[in-house]
């Protein structure tokens, strides 16, 4: 069989019962990039003891606030980048949380009660990214793409909510809805 590696420690790895999937794994996280450590709170001017966290609703709310700065000045690229960025984070933060609370379901019912609320506020925040996107792609008059950004708001808010609310009435701009949502009025008068 031909070698297919000619590193000494990757040769003595495996004769140790390490697996190819592993040493990867075991490479990649020592290549991680010192950028990706959290700040020491000396480096930001913050209490001793206390960490930047990275991955954070405030990091979610901090590339919202940029996305609409350059949405403002109509770079509309880099809000599009900026708010993608920011949906991307939310979910995995949403990941993350769900993941955390059910680990610890029936051990401790606080850090699940706490992870919960995480969830909610990130999901929320979840749905205005998603309404600023579909508001950007409608302007740059894609609403083929806000479409679906709209029905997941819709979906995991409710109609109720109000995100919920604008995004149907978004919906109804656009053409894709036709039955106005009446929020709690009741349904259309006659039979």
């Amino acid at each position: 069989m031909r070698r297919l590696f000619h590193s000494p420690l990757l040769a003595r790895l495996l004769r140790r019962g390490w697996s190819l999937p592993l040493i990867a794994l075991t490479t990649v996280a020592l290549a991680v990039p010192l950028a990706a450590t959290p700040l020491r709170a000396q480096e930001v001017g913050r209490p001793e003891g206390s960490v930047t966290n990275p991955i954070s609703l405030d990091t979610v709310r901090g590339l919202l606030a940029r996305g609409d700065a350059a949405a403002a000045r109509g770079d509309l690229t880099e809000a599009r980048r900026l708010y993608d960025q920011a949906r991307d984070l939310s979910r995995r933060l949403l990941g993350f949380y769900r993941d955390i609370s059910g680990a610890f379901r029936g051990l401790d019912a606080r850090i699940p009660r706490e992870m919960d609320q995480r969830g909610r506020e990130t999901l929320q925040v979840l749905a205005q990214t998603n309404l600023r996107l579909a508001a950007l792609f409608r302007r740059q008059n894609q609403p083929e793409v806000a479409v679906p950004l709209l029905v997941e708001v819709v979906k995991v808010m409710t109609p109720v909510s109000e995100e919920g609310r604008q995004a149907y009435q978004a919906l109804v701009e656009i053409g894709f809805a036709t039955t106005p949502y009446t929020a709690g009025q009741a349904a259309g008068g006659g039979n």
